[in-house]
């Protein structure tokens, strides 16, 4: 069929564009995910939606096209707690892995999936390496109390060859918000987002909302969805589409900062985490209030099914 008819639509420039369905956005993505367009198709329709910018009725299309092509994890016990890691740390040491163990420590199964979008950056991957993780050769199920890691591809290669466009071109495209966004197991999941910039916070409750997802929102650190320990972020929580207020922000810099490694390298970085775990350093007060937070919502959303 080709995506011919929508790149037209999409394609008009900033003001001429035109929004596509929820049911075109799928069929679109479906399309590219399944390899039938030419790479020109898929550089036009990347292009076209970085400057036309997605609508939540878009970005809902496109989760429903890779949700319906994933390779899912099986269902957990309770809740999977998702942590997408995909910007890496650029000036702050990456603590995801951390917030994904003190979850798990909590009695909750934990995944942290991800790919490298930034060839400058160290990688919750890489700091999960230096903890002695290895990521999930193939989707498994998580038990509770544990935190598991898997790469992009193994979930989806089409997905991980979507992103690895941003390469090619320089720009990122609509993959790089909907892996922030979507549900990778086959059962109920809180799924745990950042933004860093406020139209990002709307469009992305947004999606919440039309998705009918669990999730807790965030500015994060540099993109991570890991909380800034030198602040105290707004966090705003969605159960089963429904938005709860959880926690107003503070403007401005904690008064006690946590004693955070200078160096933001692997090894570097899980030194530290381990010290925190094993109680040697103190956990940082707003990553604390985001895993309690977090537990909050799974066990809403297990009273509510």
């Amino acid at each position: 069929m080709g995506i011919s008819q929508y790149i037209k639509e999409i394609g008009r420039g900033k003001q001429g564009a035109r929004s596509l369905t929820r049911e075109q956005a799928a069929d679109l993505l479906g399309q590219v995910l399944d390899g039938q367009v030419s790479d020109l198709e898929i550089g036009a329709f990347c292009l076209a939606m970085r400057i036309k910018g997605e609508t939540p009725e878009e970005m809902a299309g496109f989760l429903d096209a890779t949700h319906a092509r994933l390779n899912r994890l099986p269902a957990s016990d309770k809740p999977l707690v998702v942590l997408p890691s995909y910007n890496g740390a650029r000036k702050l040491p990456v603590l995801t892995p951390l917030l994904g163990l003190l979850l798990a420590r909590r009695g909750l199964p934990v995944l942290i999936h991800g790919s490298a979008t930034e060839s400058t950056r160290v990688l919750a991957a890489d700091v999960l390496g230096a903890l002695g993780m290895t990521p999930l050769a193939q989707p498994a199920r998580v038990a509770c109390g544990e935190l598991a890691h898997i790469a992009t591809g193994t979930l989806s290669p089409a997905l991980k060859n979507l992103l690895d466009v941003r390469r090619v071109v320089g720009l990122r495209n609509p993959a790089h918000s909907l892996v922030k966004l979507m549900n990778p197991c086959a059962g109920p999941a809180v799924i745990v987002g950042s933004y860093t910039h406020p139209e990002y916070a709307v469009s992305m409750a947004g999606v919440y909302e039309l998705m009918g997802s669990t999730a807790l929102l965030l500015r994060g650190t540099e993109g991570e969805v890991v909380a800034d320990p030198r602040r105290q972020p707004q966090m705003d929580g969605f159960i089963a589409g429904q938005r709860i207020a959880l926690q107003a922000g503070q403007k401005g810099t904690l008064k006690d900062l946590p004693d955070l490694p200078a160096d933001i390298g692997a090894p570097a970085t899980a030194a530290y985490i381990r010290d925190v775990v094993a109680g040697n350093k103190p956990v940082p007060a707003s990553i604390e209030q985001q895993v309690e937070h977090i537990l909050q919502l799974a066990l809403q959303h297990e009273n509510a099914s």
